[in-house]
């Protein structure tokens, strides 16, 4: 079955799928789920049929990294042509233009199917405060799905679109994930901008992603990565490479007794297992105090930050009280006293508790956390609506205050039949970091993806994103990072894509008589030959006809084909070159290559 993101594309590209039968598809599954409370909107199906025939006629448009993949976005993410309500009829507005996120999301190929249902204004974590009904979790029907960004994790986790965005301001792009048993990325602050949506707290939120595996998330986050000048809180933070298991990778874990799991052993077990898991994969467990992370958790909505909330919907609050969900209206009204003293004292906590992880962080690569510590029923909730729902942000509300990168991850299916999963906690910027380990790590959970009776796919290097006017180049020798020629790649305006290895189909020599040496990468056959190291490169079509004007022989640019399946431009060899000269493709890589040679001189 084709599920993934990477599966519909390649399926869409080798011409065994077109995208306009994909989209159908999304709606025929809609119709089937037959659950009103998973998307507020729909779009005509006519219209995004339409808009996918187009895409297929346009040139270049097979190359796109989402191209034809249906895509769910969160009510509260401005979509041209359908209304914005953030789960409130009475607030509702048309939007002029797309959020930047779903521009760019469309500008890489992808075809939005409609908004989804959420926690009235972004205000929850447990998926049952809408107007608009409670989306059915797909897992256990009796269990909440998850908030706020309920419906974008339902839909992917049903199998109704491979991908969607909701948004994450306390934990709303990581609980839903657990619970309905999909990858959620919560991504650094700024690293996606938030131009187009509606705010729940602006210094705190992210757009984030849900997907069936790692590599999905990663292909969307690349797509709308960038900095926007029209987001004041957008920063350049540049997203690096994503490839396996770093060696002696350090996982932070709470001390022993510090976890908390409000009594449900099972949830416990599934840490442990998780843990094991992690150690069995070389992990090194280091142990650090989790009590201060606690206490800032709670400033979220006893602090002066819940005075953000307020701001957003005051003149509702003030005109049309009974218009917000009795839920949302009374946390937001505790922000109307807030003072500026209220705000400095909470900002001077924050600082303290800066420097704390800072120094927390020193210690370990990434924090390995439950996303909750239990899951709770649709009528436990209604009964216990505050409490439980506070339990659920405990390991990430704090994450954002501290500008962190987070990823959530499914780890087993219990006993009772209840998901549970764990989030890997990242410095801001290791968004690369944290997927390259959670990648390896959810290939390996033998789970099926999300409620779809399919298995989560063996991790492969994502494919290399490419702007429009770009061509992605696959570089083998002197020209990696850190090597004599690179520079000539950055000269040109080069960036960097990933780091990953081409399929079994190759071998590496070491040319004769090159200055500086070089490699002669030379196809031999499908699966004849081994994988070797490269690196992908993004230059526009001006530098890269500038570049191969500049390649002497016996080089030339080719096609190359990467262990994920993709196919990239990139440095090959003539054959006749390659006589006489040795066979080093036993290394695996030019850089492993003359570290060998180093170390014999």
């Amino acid at each position: 079955m084709i599920e993934t993101v990477a599966e519909i594309v390649s399926a869409h590209r080798s011409g065994k799928v077109s995208p306009r039968d994909t989209v159908a598809r999304s709606f025929a599954r809609i119709r089937e789920y037959d659950d009103p409370a998973v998307f507020i909107s729909l779009r005509d199906e006519a219209e995004a049929i339409a808009e996918a025939e187009a895409l297929s006629s346009k040139e270049g448009a097979a190359q796109l990294p989402l191209f034809g993949v249906p895509v769910a976005v969160k009510d509260n993410i401005d979509v041209a042509g359908l209304p914005t309500t953030a789960a409130c009829p009475a607030f509702s507005y048309m939007p002029a233009q797309d959020a930047v996120s779903v521009r760019r999301l469309r500008a890489a190929g992808a075809i939005v199917i409609g908004k989804t249902n959420l926690d009235q204004f972004a205000t929850g974590l447990v998926g049952v405060r809408s107007p608009y009904g409670i989306p059915r979790n797909p897992i256990r029907a009796d269990l909440i799905p998850g908030g706020s960004s309920s419906g974008s994790a339902v839909a992917v986790a049903a199998g109704l679109v491979p991908l969607s965005l909701g948004t994450d301001t306390a934990g709303s792009g990581r609980v839903p994930a657990m619970l309905n048993n999909i990858v959620g990325l919560k991504p650094s602050l700024g690293l996606i901008s938030t131009s187009g949506v509606l705010p729940a707290c602006r210094t705190l939120d992210c757009v984030s992603i849900f997907s069936l595996n790692v590599d999905d998330a990663v292909i969307a986050l690349q797509a709308m990565a960038a900095f926007d000048e029209t987001d004041p809180y957008s920063r350049r933070r540049p997203f690096g490479a994503v490839g396996g298991l770093p060696q002696g990778l350090r996982l932070g874990v709470p001390r022993a007794g510090q976890l908390k799991f409000y009594g449900d052993t099972k949830a416990a077990e599934g840490y442990d297992a998780a843990l094991k898991r992690f150690i069995a994969l070389g992990a090194k467990p280091v142990e650090f105090d989790i009590e201060p992370f606690y206490e800032l958790a709670l400033l979220l909505y006893n602090g002066p930050w819940v005075a953000e909330r307020y701001l957003v919907i005051r003149d509702l609050l003030k005109k049309d009280p009974d218009a917000v969900h009795p839920v949302t209206r009374d946390i937001t009204l505790k922000g109307e006293p807030m003072t500026a003293a209220d705000a400095f004292a909470a900002f001077y906590k924050l600082q303290a508790m800066r420097r704390v992880s800072e120094n927390v962080f020193a210690q370990f690569d990434a924090m390995l956390l439950p996303t909750a510590p239990s899951a709770y029923t649709v009528d436990e909730v209604l009964e216990n609506p505050v409490e439980l729902n506070s339990r659920n942000g405990t390991y990430t509300n704090f994450v954002n205050f501290l500008d962190l990168s987070a990823l959530a991850l499914p780890v087993s299916m219990r006993s009772d039949g209840i998901p549970f999963g764990i989030t890997l906690v990242g410095k801001g910027g290791d968004d690369a970091l944290l997927a390259s380990i959670g990648r390896v790590f959810h290939a390996g959970s033998n789970l099926a993806a999300g409620a779809l009776k399919v298995p989560v796919p063996s991790p492969a290097a994502p494919s290399p994103f490419v702007k429009e006017g770009e061509v992605a180049l696959a570089v083998v020798g002197a020209h990696l990072s850190g090597m004599t020629l690179n520079s000539e790649l950055r000269e040109l305006g080069g960036r960097l894509l990933e780091v990953t290895d081409t399929a079994p189909d190759y071998r590496l020599y070491a040319l004769n008589g090159t200055v500086p040496p070089k490699p002669g990468l030379l196809r031999v056959g499908e699966g004849k030959g081994a994988s070797i190291a490269v690196e992908t490169w993004a230059l526009s079509t001006e530098a890269f006809g500038a570049f191969v004007e500049g390649i002497p022989s016996p080089l030339s640019i080719g096609t190359v084909r990467l262990a994920g399946g993709a196919t990239v431009k990139g440095f090959l060899v003539e054959a006749l070159a390659v006589e006489g000269s040795h066979d080093i493709s036993h290394f695996g890589g030019w850089r492993a290559y003359m570290e060998a040679q180093a170390k014999t001189a």
